[in-house]
């Protein structure tokens, strides 16, 4: 799994050479599929790139859309590497300078994403993980606006247990791993989402992914 979400956060870190204006979705995507191979997967899973409205999607795909000056675009990618275990991460990123209110909301979400990883421990419950960050954002006035839950257990599947929602009573132990992925969602405006997987400690948590968590300004 630290393979996989190095090799994950090596294509975040290219996404300056083929996010810019003029381009698609789907072309955007599709270098990013190319590059997921190159960083040591051996295909990619999933591709969500989501500029603008689409981004208030959170399982938007890629479209023909073409990217604009101005844009907040939500990328998420992931996939297995040779051994089986799989990446999964989320950076937001931003076309230009954003406006003002998308920059004050993605810090509120920045703050909840760590205040989520940092309620991370043994026997703390998957409950009280997505609590940490729905709380946080509730408390900001856009807790209308994170519409999923909190993280999904990862290993062989992308998908398993442990669930990282509201109602999950489950104690944390040593060893799960999950991602902790809250998102803020404006209908027909835009969305951000930050997620790293992150691994149960004996003694607290483990991020696996180590990309910076602010708002990639890049240029429009």
């Amino acid at each position: 799994l630290r393979r996989a979400a190095e090799a994950i956060d090596r294509v975040h870190a290219r996404m300056g050479e083929w996010l810019r204006p003029g381009r698609t979705e789907a072309e955007v995507g599709a270098d990013i599929t190319e590059a997921i191979v190159a960083e040591g997967h051996t295909h990619a899973d999933f591709v969500i790139v989501g500029s603008g409205p689409n981004g208030a999607s959170p399982h938007h795909d890629v479209s023909d859309r073409v990217i604009e000056a101005g844009d907040v675009v939500v990328v998420d990618i992931g996939g297995p590497i040779p051994e089986g275990y799989n990446s999964d991460s989320t950076r937001t990123y931003a076309v230009g300078e954003p406006a003002a209110e998308i920059a004050e909301a993605y810090a509120v979400l920045q703050r909840a994403q760590e205040a989520a990883v940092r309620a991370v421990r043994p026997g703390a419950t998957a409950h009280e993980v997505d609590a940490a960050a729905r709380d946080l954002l509730t408390e900001a006035g856009l807790g209308e606006l994170f519409i999923h839950r909190t993280g999904h257990g990862i290993g062989l599947d992308v998908h398993e247990e442990p669930y990282i929602m509201s109602g999950n009573d489950l104690p944390l132990q040593p060893g799960m791993a999950f991602s902790v992925e809250p998102g803020v969602y404006r209908a027909g405006q835009w969305g951000a989402r930050i997620e790293d997987i992150v691994v149960v400690t004996a003694d607290g948590v483990e991020p696996l992914n180590t990309r910076p968590h602010e708002l990639v300004v890049l240029p429009a």
